[in-house]
């Protein structure tokens, strides 16, 4: 785990230390060679899959491949600002790119931590590093509120689940995730156990974020900077669900019972928020909510509690994550020239980028789950695992998916397909820079198709 940790940590003096015209260049190439030292974190020597494990970190097959997501992720947000950021003063430049370091290094610790409250402390200060970048850097006078909504949201799910924390703590004697599963806390049908069974889930179901509670998602997608929507989008929503994963296992058989108001709102949202992106006018409200309705998904998968719905979910925020992080990367290509985020105004551009509508239209396919994608096996194990455990699970899931077909079709020819508006004229060209960013996701994603057992966490 040191092998990336303290590269990690060392990129701090690398940002503050660096010369004026290398303050981009040096910290992308110190976290492209921490990105690809990750990936030996794919490789498991051991026969209970867990790796570098001792008192308070390790990482399994269900850590691994969100490990290696958060550190691939930090040099794609670094060329995905550097236009947007570059031209303020030096100072804030190395702010700026000192909390995305920071970031990277409390969802390492988050990933990687075997203590639940350790998980805890470093789920919470995930908040700071964001809510600076979405309010100092954003884009419109809303980031405050933007801010304020993403940072209570999380506080306000999160208190109960350290007060269930201590109580468990106090009941078991333990919070290892290695241990607590093999404990017994006699969970009973009082009303006491079924709030601590709400209070430890409330918190993951905020951040994943459930319909109901996610009002927080489209307003801190829309206006935070590119680089807050990549992180947003990738990884943060994915410590909701991973924190399910790990938390769910101590609190059967309550599960059974207590799982079907949440499952039904998860399944119902993906129909609502698929609903709402068909009539967005705004490109980042779109690909926002298109998030809710994915993860929405990812949630019913962990709530049934089989090993199929286990493996899909993972699956589908792995690829969850590269996807919607090149769909926000493009939109910002798109406002960096229109200066609008408003999709009637900005279409045709195909005429103009034809290379980049090609990745408009592979990322969008990669969206809507188009076989042989990460994407569709994702969505294809997690529907089978709900029509097993109930059959009419599909009257959701199966308009759901026609849904996302939908919008993500609407996105890509609302965008780049039509006549070329009068107003659209002298576009800057596109930089190699910015086709980087977007094949960086695209490889993963590509790459995964063939070795799939990656990232299909225990079931592998």
């Amino acid at each position: 785990m040191l092998k990336i940790l303290l590269p990690t940590i060392m990129l701090f003096p690398t940002i503050w230390f660096a010369p004026a015209k290398k303050i981009w260049s040096l910290p992308l190439m110190s976290s492209l060679i921490i990105a690809f030292s990750s990936l030996l974190f794919f490789y498991s020597p051991e026969e209970t899959g867990w790796m570098m494990l001792n008192s308070s970190m390790g990482s399994d097959p269900v850590s691994s491949p969100l490990i290696i997501l958060t550190c691939w992720l930090l040099p794609l947000m670094i060329l995905a600002s550097q236009n947007h950021i570059s031209p303020e003063p030096l100072n804030y430049q190395r702010t700026y790119i000192s909390l995305l370091a920071s970031l990277q290094l409390f969802l390492i610790l988050a990933f990687s931590a075997t203590e639940l409250l350790m998980f805890y402390i470093m789920f919470e200060a995930t908040l700071i590093p964001t809510f600076f970048i979405i309010t100092r850097w954003g884009n419109q006078p809303e980031r405050l509120d933007a801010g304020y909504y993403f940072l209570f949201y999380t506080l306000v799910g999160s208190l109960p689940l350290l007060l269930a924390l201590f109580y468990i703590q106090n009941l078991t004697g333990t919070l290892s995730t290695l241990t607590l599963p093999l404990s017994d806390l006699h969970l009973d049908h009082s009303y006491a156990h079924k709030l601590l069974w709400v209070s430890c889930l409330l918190a993951f179901l905020i951040k994943t974020p459930l319909y109901g509670v996610h009002l927080w998602l489209p307003k801190a997608h829309v206006e935070a900077p590119v680089a807050g929507s990549m992180v947003l989008a990738a990884v943060l929503l994915k410590l909701g669900g991973y924190g399910m994963i790990r938390i769910i296992l101590i609190l059967d058989p309550l599960t059974d019972i207590m799982a079907y108001p949440f499952l039904v709102m998860a399944l119902w949202g993906m129909i609502m928020a698929g609903s709402i992106c068909l009539r967005q006018t705004d490109l980042k409200s779109l690909i926002a909510y298109s998030s809710v309705s994915h993860m929405g998904l990812v949630a019913a998968g962990i709530l049934i509690q089989t090993p199929w719905g286990l493996a899909g979910s993972i699956v589908l925020m792995i690829a969850h994550g590269l996807t919607s992080s090149a769909l926000f990367c493009l939109a910002n290509m798109n406002y960096e020239r229109t200066h609008s985020r408003s999709i009637i105004l900005s279409r045709g551009l195909q005429v103009i980028f034809p290379l980049l509508s090609t990745w408009w239209f592979l990322m969008s396919l990669a969206n809507l789950a188009l076989p042989p994608s990460p994407n569709l096996m994702g969505e294809l194990m997690i529907i089978t695992a709900t029509f097993g455990w109930s059959w009419w699970t599909l009257l959701l899931t199966g308009p759901a998916t026609l849904i996302t077909a939908g919008y993500s079709l609407y996105m890509f020819l609302m965008t780049q397909r039509g006549p070329l508006p009068h107003h659209i004229t002298n576009l800057p060209p596109t930089h190699s820079r910015e086709h980087l960013t977007v094949t960086l996701h695209l490889i993963p994603l590509v790459l995964l198709i063939s070795k799939p057992e990656l990232i299909l966490g225990w079931i592998s």
